[in-house]
């Protein structure tokens, strides 16, 4: 037999939920950085650029992985 999940509160997916964007900012900043400092060490001026974008990416997967599993 199965057993049921208990139901999740919208108020309880709200608070999961509040600090994505927090998150999120934390994360490019991080990537933005990484990317200034690998652009100091070899000498080039993409990899600051490139490694935003990969944070952004890192971070819009996240929350949508991060929203479904709320969501289940």
């Amino acid at each position: 037999m199965k057993q049921k999940k208990p139901q999740k509160k919208p108020l309880n997916k709200a608070i999961v939920l509040s600090g994505a964007g927090l998150q999120m900012g934390v994360t490019i900043y991080l990537g933005f950085l990484l990317g200034k400092w690998l652009d100091g060490v070899f000498k080039l001026t993409f990899l600051t650029e490139t490694m935003t974008l990969l944070a952004i990416f890192l971070t819009m997967y996240l929350l949508v992985k991060q929203a479904n599993k709320i969501n289940e």
